[in-house]
């Protein structure tokens, strides 16, 4: 059974929030990999507006793009490199490889390559049965939000607060990036009478925040000017 655009952008984010749940409860980021796997395909599956491959561990690709294009997904935390299978990668047409970043016990998603099966091959070194593509190191920049797709907004008097599709959370106040974003949401949840407790009594994050303030904003507009 497919999966609307909207349930895709609910189960990643329920899947992003649970990798933070097993974060906080101190697993390692580097054993989480099926759940790591399934936030990536979800994540491709949105951007591309397709759906997941039908069968369970289809061989060759993970994602079938609204295009009709097969998408093989790899998506890693720490990994120094990212092995695919020579036999099986004929059987995709394009590739994404994925890393999920955290801060402060927050992930985000970074794309790291998109394109197509030749253009990956280029870019491979090669391994008997299989091609490595090579990771950089993770980078310490701020994370660039420029080209993602805005998935929800609220504007609360001077301040906007914005969520992208990789789930971060930014705000703008007059206009301008606010460099520090969790104080100004809790001030903003102060003022909506909205409670910064998730449902388990623990404070939210950021994108738990953002988003809750998101929905009640959506519900009432009477702090919108």
């Amino acid at each position: 059974m497919s999966l609307s655009q909207v349930q895709i952008i609910r189960s990643l984010a329920e899947a992003l929030t649970w990798f933070e749940k097993e974060l906080a409860w101190k697993v390692k980021a580097a054993e989480l990999r099926h759940l790591t796997g399934r936030i990536g395909e979800l994540y491709a599956a949105m951007i591309t507006r397709g759906q997941m491959a039908l069968d369970v561990n289809q061989r060759g690709y993970d994602v079938v793009s609204a295009e009709g294009r097969h998408i093989t997904v790899k998506t890693i935390t720490s990994s120094s490199h990212v092995s695919f299978r020579k036999s099986t990668l004929n059987a995709a047409h394009d590739v994404m490889v994925l890393r999920i970043n955290t801060s402060d016990g927050e992930a985000s998603i970074e794309e790291l390559f998109r394109g197509t099966v030749n253009e990956l091959r280029s870019l491979c070194k090669d391994a008997e049965n299989d091609l490595q593509y090579i990771i950089r190191k993770p980078p310490y920049e701020p994370l660039v939000l420029d080209g993602l797709a805005i998935t929800g907004s609220a504007q609360i008097g001077s301040r906007s607060v914005i969520q992208y599709e990789n789930g971060s959370i930014a705000v703008e106040v007059d206009g301008a990036r606010a460099p520090v974003v969790k104080p100004i949401l809790r001030e903003i949840a102060a003022e909506l009478h909205l409670s910064p407790l998730n449902s388990n009594g623990n404070k939210m994050n950021t994108r738990q925040l953002g988003a809750a303030i998101i929905a009640t904003t959506a519900s009432d507009n009477r702090f919108a000017r």
